[in-house]
């Protein structure tokens, strides 16, 4: 599974930060990761430096061999939050995806 964090101009993309994104990625999927081939990051502030509630918007990729991707979004007013809720997300949808291929495809 290849993860790609990206920024935009308003986070600064540091290496801690990539780390941080990456490991959580990796834990939050470990039970995916045979059947994700990649897993895209998107993260944005939304206000700049103006701030706000939930201005920091967190958007997942995952690219299932076979499948369109599945796409999930959290904003959340810290990065952390953000991410954490996207992931939580992006769990449930992909225990939906393979949960209904398992219905299609019951002895793979």
């Amino acid at each position: 599974m290849t993860i790609q964090v990206n920024t935009d101009k308003n986070i600064e993309s540091t290496e801690n930060m990539e780390t941080y994104v990456t490991e959580k990625i990796e834990s939050g999927f470990k039970h995916f990761a045979e059947k994700i081939t990649r897993v895209e990051v998107h993260i944005t502030d939304q206000n700049a430096e103006k701030g706000g509630v939930d201005d920091i918007q967190c958007k997942i990729e995952a690219r299932v061999e076979g499948l369109q991707p599945v796409l999930v979004e959290s904003k959340n007013d810290t990065m952390h939050k953000a991410l954490s809720d996207a992931i939580n997300k992006m769990q449930a949808a992909l225990r939906t995806v393979f949960g209904k291929m398992q219905e299609k495809h019951p002895n793979k």
